[in-house]
């Protein structure tokens, strides 16, 4: 067996190189470089292998879900989801009343308007200041 292929059994067995490589904090080369000077050996792959970053973050990332679930504040969230669902049902209300509704809405408005004009119309010849 080359080189090579031992390289790629040992990173099997250590799918810890593989999120090192992954997260930028090494490349393939240098891995295949210490592994060809020293070959398996544990004081070489001490600083790569005891890093546990990938079990810990996924263990990180659960715990701080935990943290914000315990910060949340259910009250809050119900008092807001409500005057958005107010909000809603007032643009719903508006829209299913259609234009025609909307419409004779206004024509009352301006016929309430026309009824308040004055009662006996100005003659054609009288002017404002006469």
């Amino acid at each position: 067996m080359s080189k090579k292929e031992e390289f790629k059994e040992f990173a099997k067995k250590h799918p810890n190189l593989v999120s090192l490589v992954n997260s930028g904090e090494v490349t393939w080369q240098k891995l295949y470089e210490t592994y060809d000077i020293y070959g398996e050996d544990e004081n070489a792959w001490k600083e790569y292998l005891s890093s546990k970053k990938s079990d810990e973050s996924r263990a990180f990332s659960f715990k701080d879900l935990g943290n914000l679930a315990k910060g949340i504040d259910v009250n809050n969230i119900q008092k807001h989801v409500g005057t958005a669902q107010k909000a809603l049902n007032l643009v719903q209300e508006m829209t299913s009343k259609g234009l025609s509704d909307l419409g004779s809405g206004i024509a009352g408005v301006a016929s309430g308007i026309a009824a308040k004009g004055p009662k006996t119309p100005r003659p054609i010849n009288k002017f404002f200041e006469d």
